[in-house]
């Protein structure tokens, strides 16, 4: 794995060893990337269940101002330390080693933000767990977008009854990405 463009350009990134992660293809991220760069420059994002860093990372090197990383695996925050020194990046990143809801909690109040991303271990339901939370959250910035990776067959049919939309909806082999924004607002992305 490796960071696609920006600062940090072609630098490889260390993941953790196993299949307690499963980092986000090259193909899938740049994809992805394509469609946020614009966006992303002086951006504040949040990566969830962020298990090597890769796309918090990504944004960082692509010009996002500040990265915040959660993720409860000890292990995983000392890889996101590692690859945020390896880029050079590790003054604009942020480690939050607790689960993704306590975190939530930590961040209300102190800190919007741009971009949400989440990736959570798939078909565990913790991507609706995060949205029930966001959806009584001041977190998201008033033009902010969330994104989930989820499992090609994971449902987002409740997003309504959460005060949210889906807005785009990008389909890979066996997973997608899923951009949300609160209802009744202008698409950013």
């Amino acid at each position: 794995m490796r960071v696609i463009a920006g600062t940090a350009r072609r630098l490889q990134l260390k993941t953790l060893d196993g299949f307690e992660t499963r980092p986000t293809t090259d193909r899938i991220k740049e994809t992805l990337f394509n469609m946020l760069t614009p966006y992303l420059y002086d951006c504040i994002f949040l990566d969830l269940f962020a298990g090597s860093g890769g796309i918090g990372i990504e944004a960082l090197s692509r010009g996002a101002m500040k990265a915040y990383f959660v993720d409860n695996n000890p292990n995983a925050i000392a890889c996101i330390k590692e690859n945020l020194k390896h880029t050079r990046l590790f003054q604009k990143g942020e480690t939050m080693p607790v689960d993704v809801l306590t975190a939530l909690k930590r961040l209300e109040g102190n800190q919007q933000f741009d971009f949400i991303f989440m990736d959570p271990p798939y078909g565990k339901g913790l991507e609706r767990e995060a949205l029930e939370y966001l959806a009584g959250s001041e977190l998201l910035a008033e033009e902010g977008v969330i994104i989930v990776e989820a499992a090609r067959e994971t449902e987002f049919d409740y997003l309504d009854s959460l005060g949210f939309t889906a807005i785009k909806t990008k389909i890979y082999k066996t997973n997608k990405h899923v951009f949300i924004e609160p209802k009744g607002r202008k698409t950013v992305c």
